[in-house]
């Protein structure tokens, strides 16, 4: 049986709230976690409920961490308050998590990597909860700085299997997306007879029947209005009718204030500095207090709203915010100004700089400068949406104009970064076009903000010409770099011959041609002189996978890789992008890299390897709330053949997809041999010209063409691929196109050309559907001995490597010659998830719990517990086991 909850009492109305935040508990105490978040405008009793459960929580430690509204984002500043009490543990964490929760936390200098502050996070909490079921509080979480909301989410989303309650409140409708996602319960009003009992219970006097229902209907069920709007005017007030106020929290705010306005002036000033600085430290307000003469030891008594004890707290977040408003602008300036005065500058320079920022009556270059320097702290340490706050602010405290501006582009750079896009907008709106490079980076930054809105008066393209043209003259280096950009945009989003018509006579820059000029002159050949023009010039560029342009352009160059069908390009500029996502920790370049390198890895039929990857970036998506990449699992249910699985996963995804899916299915349809199927979605798939997929889907379409009886289509499909490949020039793509001049030409020794092309081992999948091509054309010639022995070369490797499809149509053909194929052995991880064939091949490897649970963020006991699902499925009792099972090493 479970430990039972402390018997306390359940907040009036709260009934459901509290079993399900009881159960929540329960849940913990038998190891299985879980997180919810309260939501609910202020004062509707998200905080009554955390108290609830801080005192119902028997057995429990219980960690807690607060938002601040007055609080700069300073990185990890809530993580920091959470985990504090048991940073004792950091020892026992492997090297890279240590080191990484250590910079986060400022006490070692570095970039601290997301990926390992989440899992070493949740290695200190594990370690932890080893002991005791854990339950963590956080409040006021719409004010979580952005780096441990990054990091309480991805928390969040890894303790099911451990002894870890998290539960969030915050407010309805605030900008939390790193919450969004988790289980939440969303707080409504009382009931009317909830109401009246607690307005009952809150007052001590008789009430006229006129004045209870006045008091019902403003506060609109909202608890703590309920319990503060017969302070706000009193009773003989509300008797003869009071002003109707904005909103609920507007009328506790007004409660809130009205006490505060019968303080004296020493006590109010005492209240806006508690105000104005949110972390609490007793030492710090006495400092500050003392250095603005006010004797906080005799006036703290007789101050309500704030408890001053060994942490200042107020009753509750609109009491502050009440306290902080509702001070005179002067006397605001003066509490930060002592504030920072009182704050340790070596110990807290950031903190101080914010003050000192909040302090200044006008600009002031010193703390402007200040807080550049607290910017680049935070950005190293993580914290981009606090360098932006920090750069912002740094910008409106500046005179100078070239340095205001420039001081508002990065903010501008750091607000787009996280998705504050209204504010980056602004900020961009106070840049002037006086100076040509200011006003070009602008432009710029304009680009990609539109790109990212997917709205605006002017598509993104037209910013990014326009940074261009102002530079066209004075810097034709950096001119060309953002007329590039203008290209990869044409490429993604479609319009490139129209981008590139803009961009032709963008002048080159002195000296040997940069592989930027070389990447625009190609690609303004490839629109108007067509493949051969275009490989000539981009040839050198794109067959080097190393070149520094790929370093900020991988996308870009592995789409123009794959317009050329140079299989090498494409996997060596996938796995510089993995290398260089892993390196920075960033969330957004790894799973792109991790996307492109299993495509590439599924084209040489490495499943294996390619359910790793995806596995990988899938984790990484589940881990941050964010929508996983696609398009490497499109590719793997098309080649794999498997009609179901293929079909939902296309019916799952968005338009955005649109064009993947056509090639899959292209691909699906061929194996399958649904040739008018494949015929149709590969005609999709080449008719919209996307440089790179439109590509990929010619060959389907010249093999579903000729098998429809439509040569005249294979053959303008085929005229198409040459075009490429031959500008290409790599055994990959040539390999294909002789393939498919075989199937238009019924050119023997074409066949033959193509299984020589294709011998390198990456290009197996190729190999054998030639193989199976040549076995068909040899069949229906009579030719029974040669075509059992080019069959045989296609259904061994095409059953090895799990391609049902194709597989099984090499199978038919076998059967028709008078050969009994051989039917494909069960591999191990045809009964496993991708998630679980990862973790089976990790551990077959010789890895730990720990260090699968690393890989894949995880805990290792949800790494356990995945493991008993493993051995259930296959029959299996140890570890040891796995290694010698086939399709699991």
């Amino acid at each position: 049986m479970p430990a039972t909850r402390t018997d306390t009492a359940v907040p009036i109305g709260r009934h459901d709230e509290t079993r399900r935040l009881d159960a929540l508990l329960d849940g913990a105490r038998r190891g299985r976690g879980g997180a919810l978040v309260l939501r609910g405008e202020p004062g509707i009793g998200k905080s009554t409920l955390l108290e609830h459960l801080r005192s119902g929580a028997s057995g429990f430690l219980v960690r807690e961490a607060s938002g601040a509204e007055f609080e700069m984002e300073l990185p990890f500043a809530a993580l920091h308050q959470l985990l504090a009490p048991v940073t004792g543990r950091l020892a026992g964490l492997p090297a890279p998590h240590r080191t990484a929760l250590r910079i986060a936390f400022g006490l070692d200098t570095g970039a601290a990597d997301p990926f390992l502050v989440g899992v070493g996070s949740l290695g200190l909490l594990t370690e932890t909860a080893a002991e005791r079921p854990l339950l963590c509080l956080v409040d006021d979480a719409q004010w979580l700085d952005r780096a441990s909301a990054k990091a309480l989410a991805f928390l969040a989303r890894r303790v099911a299997a451990e002894p870890i309650a998290l539960v969030f409140a915050a407010r309805e409708g605030s900008a939390t997306p790193e919450l969004d996602g988790l289980p939440a319960h969303h707080l409504r009003g009382l009931g009317e007879a909830d109401a009246r009992a607690l307005l009952g219970a809150a007052l001590r006097a008789p009430l006229d029947d006129r004045v209870r229902d006045r008091i019902l209907a403003e506060a609109r069920g909202n608890p703590l209005a309920l319990v503060e709007l017969p302070r706000t005017a009193g009773l003989a007030g509300m008797a003869g009718g009071f002003a109707q106020p904005d909103s609920v929290p507007a009328v506790i705010e007004q409660s809130f204030r009205a006490r505060l306005e019968l303080l004296a002036p020493s006590a109010r000033l005492l209240v806006t500095v508690a105000a104005a600085d949110p972390i609490g430290d007793p030492g710090l307000l006495w400092r500050a207090a003392e250095l603005l003469g006010v004797d906080a030891a005799s006036v703290a008594g007789s101050v309500p709203l704030v408890e001053f004890g060994t942490r200042i707290r107020f009753s509750h977040p609109l009491a502050r915010s009440a306290a902080y408003r509702a001070a005179e602008p002067e006397d605001r300036r003066r509490a930060h100004e002592a504030l920072a005065a009182a704050t340790d500058p070596l110990a807290d320079p950031d903190r101080r700089a914010w003050h000192r920022a909040q302090a200044a009556a006008g600009p002031d270059e010193e703390v402007a400068a200040a807080l550049g320097a607290s910017a680049a702290r935070a950005q190293e340490r993580g914290g981009v949406a606090a360098a932006a706050a920090f750069l912002e602010r740094a910008a409106a405290l500046t005179a100078d104009p070239v340095r205001r501006a420039e001081r508002a582009l990065a903010a501008a750079r750091a607000k787009l970064s996280v998705g504050e896009f209204d504010a980056a907008a602004d900020l961009l709106a106070t840049v002037s076009g006086d100076d040509p490079g200011t006003a070009a980076q602008a432009d710029l930054l304009r680009g990609k903000l539109s790109f990212v809105r997917r709205r605006g008066d002017q598509g993104p393209t037209a910013h990014l010409l326009r940074a261009a043209g102002r530079l066209a003259s004075d810097d034709p280096a950096r001119s060309r770099e953002y007329a590039l950009d203008a290209v990869e945009m044409g490429i993604l989003l479609g319009g490139l011959d129209q981008v590139v018509e803009a961009v032709r006579d963008v002048p080159l820059p002195d000296g040997p041609p940069t592989a930027t000029s070389r990447l625009l002159s190609g690609a303004t050949a490839l629109v108007g002189e067509g493949h051969r023009a275009a490989g000539r010039i981009l040839g050198p560029v794109v067959g080097d996978p190393d070149d520094e342009v790929w370093a900020a352009r991988p996308s870009l160059g592995y789409l123009l890789a794959a317009e050329f069908w140079n299989f090498d390009a494409m996997h060596g500029i996938a796995a510089r992008a993995v290398a260089a996502g892993r390196r920075s920790g960033s969330f957004h370049a790894l799973p792109v890299g991790l996307a492109m390198q299993a495509t590439t890895t599924v084209h040489t039929g490495d499943f294996g390897a390619a359910t790793e990857l995806i596995s990988e970036e899938e984790a990484i998506a589940d881990a941050t709330g964010a929508a996983p990449l696609v398009y490497p699992r499109l590719h793997l249910a098309a080649l794999r053949g498997r009609r179901a699985e293929a079909l939902g996963l296309f019916a799952s995804v968005d338009d955005r997809m649109s064009l993947s899916v056509q090639w899959a299915t292209a691909v699906l349809g061929n194996g399958l041999a649904d040739y008018p199927a494949a015929l149709e979605a590969a005609r999709r798939a080449v008719a919209y010209g996307a440089v790179g997929t439109a590509g990929l889907a010619l060959p389907e379409l010249v093999e579903a063409a000729v098998r429809c009886g439509e040569p005249g289509t294979a053959a303008a499909a085929l005229a198409a691929l040459q075009e490429r490949t031959r500008a290409g020039g790599h055994p990959w793509g040539l390999g294909v196109e002789a393939c498919a001049r075989a199937l238009v030409t019924e050119d023997e020794d074409a066949y033959r050309e193509a299984i020589d092309l294709l011998q390198d081992g990456t290009l197996t999948v190729y190999r054998a559907r030639a193989h199976l091509l040549y076995g068909e054309w040899l069949r229906r010639r009579g030719r029974r001995r040669d075509a059992r022995a080019a069959l045989r070369s296609a259904h061994e490797p095409l059953t090895d490597l799990g391609i049902e499809a194709f597989a099984e149509r090499a199978a038919g053909e076998l059967r028709a010659t008078g050969e009994q194929a051989r039917s494909r052995t069960s591999q191990a991880s045809d009964q496993l998830t991708l998630q679980e064939t990862h973790i089976a091949r990790l551990v077959a490897e010789g890895a730990t719990s720990k260090e699968v649970a690393a890989t894949l963020f995880l805990s290792p006991r949800t790494v356990d517990a995945h493991l008993r699902n493993i051995f259930r499925k296959l029959g299996l009792t140890s570890r040891r086991q796995l290694r010698g099972l086939p399709g699991i090493r």
